[in-house]
């Protein structure tokens, strides 16, 4: 939180996203998962079947059980008989009156075989149990280490299929970790699973943020005793200093393209937000005031940032065109308001905003300037959506420890992702891999 002063549908796409991951071999594994405890269901919950996948042999990985476990997260599905062990695989014969009968709507038969040099063959069927037919399906050849990302690629599937929107299970997300004086930034499956840490310091990590294109982490370290802000490729392991100006270099925000990056220097003075092309050439102020401007984002067309700027007294957030110039106010209500955070759809800004005395995760209706608390706890920071705009994570206090939680923007479904041993901050969301 800022410190102001307290006045896939295309299968070659799929198999792109594999290669991608597969090359991510720049991390060690992190010490410990992310609990997920779900407190909230979301409203017109869809019945799914998920049946065992048919095999000869158990696998190492239960893949119909993480389709499960993704569908039910997600709010929007219910897991009809899900402890079940009938076994059908992509090819067997369907009943149709009788699975619907047994109050399912869609059902998903599948079989995985294991092949040579560790790789599994994975094939699977969609059903539409109500209107009897085949909805469609797909076959992946995979290694051993990828099968838990295949199930999250086939709990996109069927979540498309049925829904029409894009999943985000296949989605990745990144997280700081606070245990003793040891600091970790952590990426991990959208579900908290796979965890491995990027970076390990003495010193505080915060606002890391993905690129468009999934591939790189911009964030603030203070390793060098003073904030400078890193480029990190994940492929690589590989990091550049993006900006390490006199005074502090914080907050650091991609633009949709990936081309250029916004964030907040005080190398002049007060806090003022700047713009620079992703390798740090072409600096340019964007702001020109003697407060504090701070936390941009990007509107996802590119045409806008939104920042947060006391310009006015209390912290409140505006917008203003790229080059600096138009400037609004967008926040009216109450007298604390930052950490502005746009949907994927561009309609939607989730921020924390303090009210009576609380900091919590809200919304704002960009088009009616409708305003809508999501939470009832005391220390929200760090809201980030996910990449279909159907979640938003954030970071929360609960027992005085750090902990992330996920909301829907209806504030239906509730999750709460925790660690035993470590406080858990600054999370964001990653986007769709192509």
């Amino acid at each position: 939180m800022v410190a102001f002063p307290t006045s896939l549908t295309d299968p070659r796409q799929w198999i792109k996203a594999l290669m991608l991951l597969c090359l991510a071999v720049g991390f060690a594994s992190a010490s410990a998962q992310l609990r997920i405890e779900i407190t909230g269901i979301g409203a017109n919950q869809f019945p799914v079947y998920i049946a065992d996948f048919a095999s000869e042999e158990a696998p190492p990985q239960n893949m119909a059980q993480i389709i499960r476990d993704d569908l039910e997260r997600s709010g929007l599905f219910r897991n009809v008989n899900a402890s079940s062990s009938v076994t059908l695989n992509e090819n067997s014969p369907i009943s149709y009156p009788s699975w619907k009968a047994a109050g399912v709507d869609a059902m998903l038969t599948a079989s995985i075989t294991r092949l040579a040099n560790n790789r599994y063959d994975i094939r699977f069927t969609l059903h539409d149990v109500t209107k009897q037919n085949v909805i469609g399906g797909q076959t992946f050849v995979v290694p051993t280490a990828q099968l838990r990302y295949t199930a999250h690629l086939i709990a996109d599937y069927i979540y498309q299929k049925i829904t029409g929107e894009p999943g985000v299970f296949a989605t990745r997300i990144a997280y700081v970790t606070k245990n003793g004086p040891r600091y970790e930034l952590i990426v991990a499956d959208a579900d908290g699973d796979g965890a491995q840490t990027a970076l390990t310091s003495k010193e505080p990590i915060i606002s890391p943020t993905w690129s468009p294109d999934g591939t790189r982490l911009a964030y603030v370290s203070f390793e060098s005793r003073k904030p400078v802000i890193y480029v990190h490729s994940l492929p690589t392991g590989q990091r550049v200093v993006l900006a390490n100006y006199k005074g502090n270099n914080s907050a650091p925000a991609w633009s949709p393209d990936g081309s250029r990056l916004a964030f907040t220097l005080t190398r002049d003075g007060s806090s003022q937000i700047y713009i620079a092309n992703a390798d740090g050439s072409g600096l340019k102020r964007l702001t020109q005031t003697s407060g504090i401007e701070t936390e941009p984002f990007f509107s996802r067309d590119g045409s806008q940032i939104y920042f947060t700027s006391d310009r006015a007294g209390g912290p409140q957030i505006y917008a203003m065109s790229t080059d600096g110039s138009g400037v609004r106010r967008v926040t009216f209500n109450g007298t604390y308001n930052i950490s502005p955070r746009i949907s994927p759809d561009n309609k939607t800004m989730a921020f924390i905003a303090r009210r009576e005395g609380q900091f919590r995760l809200a919304t704002l209706d960009l088009a009616t300037g409708e305003e809508r608390l999501l939470t009832n706890s005391n220390r929200d920071e760090s809201p980030s959506f996910a990449a279909n705009g159907r979640m938003i994570m954030y970071a929360t206090e609960m027992g005085g420890r750090g902990v992330l939680a996920i909301t829907s923007p209806d504030g239906r479904l509730r999750q709460r992702l925790s660690m035993t041993s470590s406080d858990v901050r600054e999370p964001t969301w990653g986007p769709m891999l192509k």
